[in-house]
């Protein structure tokens, strides 16, 4: 792995539904080497953007626009594709018991503290 770019060759897709906060992760992501798909500002754009796409995880926003990303979690679990939650919730209660366990970041978060996440997506791969 290229440590200017640690995430070389990783597809991940971006669900966010603040414009702005999108393209700074999407662009983030980019520079250190993924390809990006996305960002998607809903549950159905996500849907769409990644029918028939293989991907490598997904960084999730929990919030979006009043809709919770739940269901593409569990979209993405029977696809066995790993991702991370954003989120700016600060209780649990928020989130299903079936992903309670789950990764996730806090709002505001570091940009390093999220390529280290995604980066973990990579462990299956090589």
């Amino acid at each position: 792995m290229n440590k200017s770019a640690p995430l070389s060759g990783l597809r991940v897709l971006v669900v966010e539904d603040a414009f702005l906060v999108a393209l700074d992760l999407a662009d983030e992501l980019k520079a250190a080497g993924c390809d990006v798909v996305g960002p998607a500002p809903s549950v159905e754009q996500a849907l769409q953007q990644i029918d028939g796409v293989e991907l490598d995880g997904a960084v999730l926003d929990v919030n979006l626009h009043g809709e919770r990303s739940f269901p593409l979690a569990e979209h993405l679990v029977t696809l066995g594709v790993p991702f991370v939650f954003l989120t700016g919730y600060d209780s649990t209660t928020v989130f299903p018991d079936r992903f309670q366990d789950s990764p996730r970041l806090s709002k505001p978060f570091e940009i390093r503290v999220l390529i280290e996440a995604v980066a973990r997506f990579d462990k299956g791969k090589h």
